[in-house]
């Protein structure tokens, strides 16, 4: 008998302290004056907020000179927020370091790849190599962890914010490299094999010459690509040990609270399959630009990713924005009623909580004009009404907690270090960007309503029905023989190109390409042929004509069949994508990057093949997803990201949307959306009379 997961009893906990889904904010009161603390206990009680995040900036509050701590401040605000009965995701301050700490020990900022000694002044601004950062991160860690262990409102821990894995090039983080490269390797020997330095005559003698790669502009040619890539591992890994350092710590002082920190969503450089096993839940800050035409597209797959980290678990929205973020150059406000259909799309993908950044607007500091929960202008503004109306809305789904998505039938492979790879240098074409090919595959099948999870290479496959794999350059041999296996075994698979390249350690593999999938695919790829920028050639792809562009393969078939073939140009009748039928299982390969349409036809052609089914089929830009209950009952959402009013039909069956007051209401086999619309809806047993 497996024994229960520690991580699942302690969000079991949080769920039952908070009955239902979490929903609030980061809380910065330090920004503000005592007076309006009180205020902001009733206005989080008129919202609905059970849930707020708790110091994520205040380490300079906290210990103002080394070694003088303040709690006064932060006793009060815990126990107003007990008394409101609003439980607190309290952070160690981490991300912050104060200015002394800059000032006595100057030692502790990062060094960047030009050799420049970064300053105090904004945030993340320290090496996570450096053993008197760690020192002072330990003891202002263990400082809240003894003073609000037991403490009413503590409900979770969240360790610093945001971590970035900066890679530093100070003398500390090039001896602490140094280390990590001779646990992994265990020789020299090994090092120079897996960086193949007798290239340009690299060869080291000792771990000790080994340095971290300097920026391009500090050597006379490139650097060498192993090299980079070990060092994109070791950043990320140093990361990781800042982490779990603080995490060990609170953790001794409250076993039974989880603990974790928030990811940015599809962020390159921390590898988040690695920090998700390090923590009792996924929780994820995410902005997409409220006028984007695909804001919603990117979220849901971004929302997607974030279920994917720990198995299909429920995970926490964290931050997002009511309204205006400051990403872009110019940035706009959010349209009225948009706030509710993006917030709630979280919970349909799995979120267990809607959390914003910030509760209150500040008046001062790098983000004084980004949006709250109560904006400058207070609870006179739309931006209040909605938030008041989303809490109701929120309270409305409490039994989704704790409940999970259906496991897809299509899954996307995604892995970091193949990122890392993909996007080095001196490639046949240095402008291939790894989450634009992932969207641009995983495009169709959002506009169609079929789920989506994300894995690994060497994740278990046997389940889904498709599998779709855009760009895996670098792949191990583990995990070049799974996705076989996984074709071999019945599975269908897409897969795009420049796969298979090279090995974990960015070697090319020999034999000529693709790789580690010529028996899968069935092809030979004679020459890779980018196309130069802005250029397209024909595409005919079963009746249809389209366009490809980007990248060309030289294809010839070695068992395969042509799916596709270039119109013009001078790859005029050859093969631009394949399908390869191999045990009782079919690869199709596109070997060049097709127009939108092109691609949606080739990717819902293989969905077909498949036997992938939607969720439900909906007017363009109805989102349709499926989530349980705790109970295990299914409901379904119906997203309206449009600004127009549309219908959406249902089939036979009874059903009531839980959304539509205090009682829900019932359903017929249509449902009205007015623009950014959203039902959820409960199917009802039908009963004989």
């Amino acid at each position: 008998m497996s024994r229960p997961d520690p991580a699942d009893q302690r969000l079991a906990g949080l769920r039952q302290r908070l009955q239902g889904l979490a929903y609030g904010g980061d809380y910065n009161p330090e920004q503000w004056p005592a007076s309006v603390w009180r205020e902001d206990m009733a206005l989080m009680r008129e919202a609905g907020v059970n849930l707020v995040t708790l110091g994520v900036f205040s380490w300079g509050t906290l210990e103002p000179r080394p070694g003088v701590f303040d709690f006064g401040w932060l006793d009060e605000v815990m126990g107003l927020l007990a008394e409101a009965g609003v439980g607190v995701d309290l952070a160690t301050p981490t991300a912050a370091p104060p200015s002394w700490l800059a000032h006595e020990h100057p030692e502790t900022l990062p060094v960047d790849g030009e050799g420049r000694r970064l300053a105090f002044g904004s945030r993340c601004h320290y090496c996570q190599s450096s053993p008197v950062f760690r020192h002072y991160a330990a003891r202002i860690t263990g400082r809240l962890a003894e003073r609000y262990a037991g403490h009413p409102a503590l409900a979770m821990w969240h360790i610093g914010n945001e971590y970035i894995g900066f890679g530093c090039h100070c003398p500390v983080s090039v001896a602490h490299f140094q280390r990590w490269l001779a646990d992994r390797y265990g020789t020299v020997g090994a090092l120079n094999e897996a960086w193949g330095t007798a290239f340009w005559g690299q060869r080291y003698d000792s771990f000790d010459h080994v340095g971290t790669p300097a920026a391009r502009s500090r050597t006379v040619s490139g650097p060498n690509p192993g090299q980079l890539l070990d060092f994109a591992r070791f950043s990320d890994a140093a990361a990781l040990e800042c982490f779990t350092a603080e995490r060990d710590i609170v953790r001794r002082h409250t076993p039974g609270l989880p603990v974790m920190t928030n990811f940015m969503a599809s962020f390159k450089h921390l590898d988040y399959w690695r920090w998700a096993a390090e923590e009792d839940v996924v929780s994820l800050d995410v902005y997409p630009g409220p006028q984007d035409p695909e804001g919603q597209l990117l979220a849901a797959y971004d929302f997607d990713l974030m279920r994917s980290l720990r198995g299909g678990r429920p995970w926490l929205l964290l931050e997002s924005a009511t309204g205006r973020n400051l990403l872009e150059d110019r940035n706009q406000a959010r349209p009225a009623g948009q706030l509710r259909s993006r917030s709630l799309q979280a919970v349909a993908r799995g979120a267990d909580s809607v959390m914003f950044f910030q509760w209150r607007a500040s008046l001062a500091g790098a983000e004084r004009h980004f949006s709250a929960m109560v904006p400058h202008g207070g609870t006179r503004t739309r931006t209040w009404h909605e938030v008041t109306a989303l809490g109701r809305d929120v309270a409305r789904l409490a039994d989704l907690a704790g409940g999970v998505c259906d496991r897809a039938e299509v899954a996307m492979v995604w892995d970091w270090e193949n990122w890392w790879a993909l996007e080095g240098p001196d490639h046949p074409s240095n402008d291939l960007r790894f989450t634009e090919r992932l969207r641009d595959h995983y495009r169709p099948l959002w506009n169609a309503n079929i789920a989506v999870d994300f894995v690994r290479p060497h994740s278990a496959l046997g389940a889904y029905r498709l599998l779709v794999v855009p760009n895996l350059y670098l792949v191990d041999d583990t995990g070049a023989e799974n996705l076989t296996e996984y074709v071999r075994a019945g599975g269908h698979l897409l897969m795009s190109y420049f796969s298979g390249i090279v090995d974990e350690h960015d070697r090319v593999r020999p034999g000529g390409h693709p790789g580690a999938f010529r028996e899968l695919l069935g092809i030979d790829i004679d020459e890779f042929a980018p196309l130069p920028a802005g250029e397209s050639c024909g595409l005919h792809h079963a009746g249809h004509t389209g366009s490809a562009g980007d990248w060309q393969d030289v294809i010839d078939l070695a068992g395969a069949e042509a799916l596709a073939n270039y119109t013009d140009g001078e790859l005029k009748g050859r093969p631009a994508a394949t399908r390869h039928r191999l045990g009782t299982g079919t690869a199709t390969y596109l070997g060049t990057s097709p127009d939108r349409e092109t691609l949606r036809r080739l990717v819902l052609d293989c969905v077909a093949g498949a036997g992938v089914t939607p969720v439900l089929d909906t007017p363009p830009g109805v989102e349709a997803v499926r989530r349980r209950a705790a109970d295990g009952t299914r409901r379904l959402f119906l997203l309206n990201h449009t600004t127009d009013e549309t219908t959406v039909d249902l089939g036979p069956g009874a059903r009531v949307d839980l959304l539509a007051g205090d009682t829900p209401a019932p359903v017929d086999g249509r449902v009205r959306l007015p623009p950014f619309g959203v039902a959820v809806l409960r199917d009802v047993p039908h009963t004989r009379s």
